[in-house]
Parts: C-alpha cells; sequence; structure tokens
C-alpha cells in the first residue's frame, strides 16, 4: 500500500453545484475515505502553494530563533493551547496507554511505529482561528492568542490568511462528510462554530534530530474533530489507515491538502470512523530533502515544520453518536471541553 491509495476528493465539484450528482458522489467518496482509511487528500482550488511557503517560511524564521526567545511565548497555565509548546514537553498519546500498547501488538511487525521513549523533539505553535466565544465553560481553550514580539508586524496577517483558507477547507469537507453519511449538510459544521479551531505547526530541528529514524512526533490520533495538513518540505509522515494494518508514507500532492479523522469524529459517529493513527519520522526521504535544502535554500533555517490545523467541536457543545450512527456505551455523552481537557491531560500538557 502506497500514498496513492489515499482517495482524492475534488471539492470544486462540490463548490460549483452542491446538488449535482457528481458532488453528490464526491460526497458519498468524502465519508467513505473516512469511514475506510481515517484519511483523505483534498484539491481545493482556492488553496495555492504560495500561502503555504509564505506561512512555512515564517514559521522556519520563528522556531529558528533563540531557545530563551522563544520561551516568552509559552503560555502552560492554558494547557499549551495558546502559544508555544517546547520540544520534549508533549507526550504521544500512545507512549504510556494500555490500550494503544494493544493496537501497535496488533500491526505486524515490519509496519510498526518506531518505539520511543521519551517526549516528543517537535515544538507546536498554536494560533486560534475563528471567532472566540463570549461565554464559554473552557475559557482555557478558548482564550486570547499569543503574538511573537519580533515579528508582531506581519504574524497575524500571515497566520490568518492560511488558517482561514484551512478552516474555510475542512468546513467544506464536513459539509460534505455530512451529506455522505447522511445528514443534513450543515449537521457537523454547525457543531464546530465558535470551535477552539488552532493553526498549530510543529518545528522540528533538523539540525539536531535530522538523523535515520529519529521520532519526531510518536505514534498517536488527534484529539479534536478533524485535522487538515498543508505540504510540508520535509517528508517524514506515517498513517495507519483503518482498513489495513500497513502503514502509509504520506506525500501530498502540489495544490492539495491531507485530512485526518480525530477523535470527536470519532464520538459523533459512534466508532464508525475512528481517529486516524501517525507518526512523524525521519525516513530516506526526509533525508534527501535535506540534502536538497542545503544545496537549494543555503541560508534558510533548517527546520522541519508542518501546516497544520485542528479543527474542533465547539467545547460546550455535547459529543455524542449522531443520527444516523448508533448509540454506543463506548462514547458517552461529555460536553467536547471536558474530552479535550481529559486527552491533554494524558498528553502531560494540561493538569487534571
Amino acid at each position: 500500500m502506497n500514498a496513492d491509495t489515499l482517495p482524492l476528493i475534488n471539492l470544486g465539484l462540490y463548490l460549483n453545484d452542491r446538488n449535482n450528482s457528481l458532488a453528490i458522489k464526491e460526497c458519498k467518496k468524502t465519508a467513505d475515505a473516512l469511514r475506510n482509511y481515517g484519511a483523505l487528500l483534498v484539491k481545493d482550488p482556492r488553496v495555492t502553494e504560495e500561502d503555504n511557503s509564505r506561512f512555512l517560511d515564517l514559521m522556519e524564521d520563528y522556531f529558528a530563533q533563540p531557545f530563551e526567545i522563544k520561551l516568552k511565548d509559552v503560555r502552560s497555565g492554558l494547557g499549551y493551547q495558546m502559544g508555544l509548546t517546547p520540544e520534549l514537553k508533549e507526550e504521544p498519546r500512545c507512549h504510556r496507554d494500555p490500550n494503544c500498547q494493544d493496537i501497535i501488538a496488533q500491526i505486524p511487525e515490519n509496519s510498526r511505529p518506531l518505539p520511543i521513549s521519551r517526549p516528543d523533539v517537535k515544538w507546536r505553535f498554536s494560533w486560534n482561528i475563528g471567532e472566540i466565544p463570549k461565554e464559554t465553560k473552557f475559557p482555557k481553550l478558548n482564550a486570547e492568542p499569543v503574538i511573537p514580539e519580533s515579528f508582531k508586524d506581519t504574524w497575524s496577517n500571515i497566520m490568518n490568511q492560511w488558517g482561514n483558507q484551512m478552516h474555510r477547507a475542512i468546513t467544506d469537507i464536513a459539509r460534505m462528510a455530512a451529506v455522505g453519511f447522511g445528514m443534513p449538510a450543515d449537521t457537523l459544521a454547525d457543531l464546530t462554530k465558535n470551535g477552539p479551531h488552532l493553526l498549530a505547526p510543529t518545528g522540528s530541528d533538523l539540525n539536531r534530530y535530522g538523523k535515520l529514524n529519529t521520532v519526531l512526533a510518536g505514534f498517536h490520533y488527534d484529539l479534536g474533530f478533524m485535522t487538515i495538513h498543508g505540504k510540508s518540505r520535509f517528508p517524514g509522515l506515517h498513517i495507519w489507515p483503518r482498513n489495513g494494518p500497513v502503514k502509509i508514507p504520506v506525500r501530498i500532492p502540489d495544490g492539495c491538502l491531507l485530512v485526518q479523522a480525530g477523535k470527536q469524529l470519532e464520538w459523533l459517529t459512534g466508532g464508525e470512523v475512528k481517529a486516524g493513527y501517525h507518526e512523524v519520522v525521519v525516513t530516506e526521504s526526509t533525508l534527501k530533502a535535506i540534502e536538497y535544502a542545503k544545496k537549494t535554500r543555503p541560508d534558510r533555517p533548517l527546520w522541519r515544520v508542518s501546516s497544520t490545523f485542528f479543527f474542533h467541536i465547539a467545547s460546550d457543545n455535547l459529543l455524542s453518536p449522531l443520527k444516523p450512527f448508533k448509540p454506543n456505551t463506548l462514547y458517552p455523552p461529555v460536553l467536547a471541553g471536558n474530552q479535550v481537557n481529559h486527552e491533554l491531560g494524558k498528553i502531560n500538557l494540561m493538569k487534571s
């Protein structure tokens, strides 16, 4: 199995005419991809590589700053849900989780994730996208943004430009998925209004960690509703599709985005869609990209930046299996904010 087996969704067909038979077929394809793979590729005609490149440049420059300057942007009291998460802070969800260890044990040995015994070496910066709710039971998850001092003149514009594009694309994918599942189009998208959506790029220092088989982000799933990624300049992302135990090295084609199912989507579908497991490691392809970057961009920081956006159900909305999915005791009714806080505690970011 290879990256080409991931279904590619043409969002343009839906945007042109949502009631067209081709658009309806694409909606069904979207739902099937989430159900069978937990992931899909999407072509959005509104998204350009130029915008992604501008964003990646900004984040490379940010992560390349001295350690002590970056630490000014840490907000540990918010569970690191705004501002900076330093390296060696976030623990992979499966590091100590017995259920997750059982999943790994069922994967064929030659396709298992690489073992890891430490927190992730990646850094992350979290920037909120969309409206912050005026009233919420979860203020830490819906806090005001952090603007790095060294980038105060350009930061908001570049982050919002790229983040809003990602937000728009994933919202339409949510509408397509709802139609494909047999729901009214806005069923899922409405639950995300005023959610704590985060443009949350990671940064990994390839000068320090660019050695073969180094784990940059250990085996885990995403805790939110869905995750959407732009193309990184350095490969290394592996995913495990639900319909097979063989890991896929993901290569996002130019002009495309990658969507992955998160835990909240699993909850809302009563487990019919499963949160997608993945890892980021330094592979032979990563090493080739490092050598290429050294030759073609010798004056640029050598950091692997992920173009990642976490799409969330609003914190005060209830998570529970929706019709037409059946109730499931594994997914009892819970406020999305409580579910997020629980997951953040499991990865060492939020104190209980």
